[in-house]
């Protein structure tokens, strides 16, 4: 009797295609003003640990606890010994915390920038309707805003403490209001600064300690340098070494136009025709940070 066989199946006769449900997005297009918007407060976010793990929290919300604390002490030493001033003027905070405030930049810029080019999800980015300006301006106000908030929290916890202490109110809001101009444009230089260090390179760790080298190097660089010119008498040039690291560039230009103390070897800052020229050096330094990130970035997206 005779057998019959099945005829051999062919691989593709075992293609099958299969209707998972997907439907079509019908609703509103929101655009690049919305994605633009959503990754700034996504980032900002970010730069203090929030919507993250518990571990992302800890060294940003320390940081900024401790730049308040010595803020509330010295407004509990004015309340309590009935003093007519402040320990310390609102321009002057943000320079003697400075340490805290490049260890927070070491810390947060490569966390904005570094982990989109370690998994390589910028092109991603871009393959939205966001351009490589929505990606660095979103990136660099986040940083800009994180620091801001960071350095003129404690400019608002002297300026409500000096008013319950009772000081003079004129003064302590023109004092206030100059500390704010001052942090403000010390958070666009460290923000470009640091995120330019950190966009070099996707590792992590490399950027903070390439942020850390930048913001600690130059600042103790030109202050060694200043001294020594100090030493020999030259005021003039010491005045024009504090071009060249950030933290001194800030101090030059509030020291001239905000009528702040300078912290230059001798007390003596630039005059106003110098400050004028640590103005174009700090929003040129600005501006070129801007322009190497739309560089850097431009080359990424690709």
């Amino acid at each position: 009797m005779a057998v019959e066989h099945p005829a051999p199946t062919l691989p593709g006769d075992q293609t099958r295609i299969h209707n998972i449900g997907y439907r079509s997005y019908d609703g509103p297009r929101l655009g690049r003003s919305y994605a633009r918007r959503s990754l700034y407060s996504q980032s900002l976010r970010g730069a203090y640990g929030l919507g993250r793990s518990v571990k992302s929290k800890v060294l940003p919300m320390l940081l900024f606890v401790v730049m308040c604390v010595p803020a509330a002490i010295m407004v509990a030493v004015a309340v309590a010994t009935k003093a007519t001033e402040l320990p310390l003027e609102y321009t002057r905070y943000a320079v003697v915390m400075q340490a805290v405030i490049s260890l927070y930049v070491a810390s947060q810029a490569p966390q904005s920038v570094s982990r989109d080019l370690r998994f390589k999800t910028v092109p991603l980015y871009f393959s939205r309707p966001i351009e490589t300006a929505d990606y660095v301006r979103a990136k660099f106000a986040a940083l800009a805003s994180a620091l801001f908030i960071l350095t003129a929290a404690p400019l608002l916890v002297l300026y409500v403490g000096a008013l319950l202490a009772k000081l003079d109110f004129a003064d302590q809001t023109k004092g206030f209001a100059q500390g704010l101009v001052s942090v403000t444009l010390l958070s666009l230089l460290f923000a470009g600064l640091g995120l330019v260090v950190a966009a070099v390179t996707p590792r992590r760790g490399f950027g903070i300690a390439a942020v850390i080298a930048v913001l600690t190097i130059s600042y103790g660089a030109v202050s060694t340098l200043q001294a020594i010119a100090d030493a020999q008498g030259s005021t003039d040039a010491t005045r024009w070494i504090g071009l060249f690291s950030p933290i001194t560039l800030i101090d030059g230009v509030q020291s001239a136009f905000l009528g702040a103390s300078s912290a230059f070897p001798g007390g003596i800052g630039p005059s106003t025709g110098e400050g004028a020229v640590y103005v174009l050096a700090a929003l040129g330094l600005i501006a070129a940070s801007y322009g190497l990130l739309m560089r850097r970035y431009r080359k990424v997206g690709l």
